[in-house]
């Protein structure tokens, strides 16, 4: 994969008020801000591409990040306005910027070990999703993993949660009118056509969405070195 999005236009409710004067994605944990971590693991498997879309404070991730050369990336910024457009909206607003070939879409407000060069180059489908086990604050699960690799809203399988990393067609979200919307239905109507894919990891996952979740990350990274 050439080309990569990072999800960075959330208001950052839930992580008030340390979003009040700086987007989540630029909260640092391990001594460096929460998308540096991304830009570095997408730098290390060959992508050389990036577009972060922006839409809180949004001046400020040009300022911090600039155009991306310390990593050996170009980066472009795709604005959604002063409302975010959510994930559908938002990686729809990006396409003119992605191109017409696959791309690799991380929300950035997440940290894991998961290496982004064991993503397959094209989905199966229209897009696969690296799951996580179910964390105790979303211990239902998103959606059911089977042995054949396909995603279901029910049925056999391992139930797990999208851990909000994925490899995507831009015909998942090619053909929705553009504005406010979220990938949930794209994905539901992907999983009907069985177009939806996906693996479990079990390595090091974390959703960072709350000032407590932010301090337990920062002090794990302390702990671990930040290895």
């Amino acid at each position: 994969m050439r080309h990569a999005l990072l999800f960075a236009a959330g208001l950052g409710e839930r992580m008030r008020p340390l979003t009040g004067r700086t987007p989540k994605p630029l909260l640092p944990a391990g001594g460096k801000p929460l998308i540096a971590w991304h830009l570095e693991k997408l730098a290390a498997a060959g992508v050389r591409y990036v577009v972060i879309n922006t839409s809180h404070l949004a001046e400020q991730f040009p300022d911090t990040l600039g155009d991306g050369a310390r990593w050996g990336l170009r980066i472009r910024y795709a604005y959604e306005g002063p409302q975010p457009l959510e994930t559908g909206g938002g990686m729809r607003n990006a396409l003119p910027l992605l191109g017409a070939e696959p791309f690799l879409a991380i929300s950035a407000d997440i940290w894991s070990d998961y290496d982004y060069a064991a993503l397959p180059a094209e989905p199966a489908g229209l897009a696969h999703l690296v799951m996580v086990p179910n964390p105790a604050w979303h211990a239902g699960g998103d959606f059911a993993l089977g042995a054949d690799g396909r995603l279901r809203e029910d049925g056999p399988g391992q139930r797990l949660t999208f851990g909000n990393i994925g490899v995507y067609r831009p015909q998942l979200v090619r053909d929705e009118p553009p504005g406010r919307f979220k990938l949930l239905p794209c994905f539901q109507r992907a999983m009907r056509e069985g177009l939806l894919h996906g693996e479990r990891y079990d390595g090091r996952w974390h959703n960072v969405g709350t000032p407590r979740q932010l301090a337990e990350l920062d002090a794990e990274l302390a702990r671990r070195g930040a290895a």
